[in-house]
């Protein structure tokens, strides 16, 4: 097990990552799931064998409140339907902390169960927010559980220029499932619940 990493260059190195993907050219990717809240697109992805998932949609709400229902804090586990538990381990200033969370069993569980322990970040971009993660090599994994590890992911939350109640919300994951697992049944699930993402957070910001 790693020791906890000094947050400030953390932060700065996974806040430049998401950025640079943030910028890369539209031929470079290649439709993974449509449907009428959000896009999902994938690449290949520079960290691991697999795929860096983008997924864009616009949704209904101001920056702020859309943010408060993605990072880590009491929102989250209420209305993401794959989130089972979530715990602040550490917590280095308000915007940045490590937190433990579990998923449920995916694809009629050929995807079991998941731990990740994660740096989670949250910081200004452009009009709107940036909360960005990965994976530490920190804690017990607990029992039952498969340890999964995310590559640098985050959500940028942009208000739409000529409508400000509503805001551009495009996230980029690239999640190691680990253990033993079929690519396409990754493939399949990471689109699928990219896309639910949406829906969930449409609902749960509406109640």
């Amino acid at each position: 097990m790693d020791p906890l990493p000094n947050p400030a260059p953390l932060a700065s190195k996974l806040r430049n990552t998401l950025v640079r993907y943030h910028s890369i050219g539209d031929s470079e990717w290649r439709v993974a799931k449509k449907t009428k809240d959000a896009t999902v697109w994938r690449k290949p992805s520079e960290e691991f064998s697999g795929y860096l998932y983008k997924a864009q949609g616009v949704v209904e709400d101001v920056t702020n409140r859309i943010v408060d229902h993605i990072r880590p804090g009491p929102y989250r586990l209420d209305w993401d339907s794959l989130m089972t538990s979530m715990d602040i381990m550490e917590t280095f200033e308000e915007n940045c902390c490590v937190m433990r969370y579990t998923t449920a069993g995916q694809l009629w569980n050929i995807i079991a169960p998941r731990e990740f322990v994660d740096f989670s970040y949250t910081t200004n971009y452009e009009d709107g927010l940036l909360t960005c993660g990965i994976s530490l090599d920190y804690g017990e994994v607990r029992p039952n559980f498969v340890r999964g590890f995310n590559h640098p992911c985050g959500w940028f939350c942009v208000p739409l220029k000529d409508s400000p109640g509503h805001s551009l919300l495009t996230g980029y994951i690239q999640t190691e499932l680990r253990g033993m697992l079929p690519q396409s049944a990754v493939d399949t699930a990471m689109s699928s619940t990219l896309a639910n993402f949406y829906s969930d957070l449409k609902k749960a910001l509406k109640a």
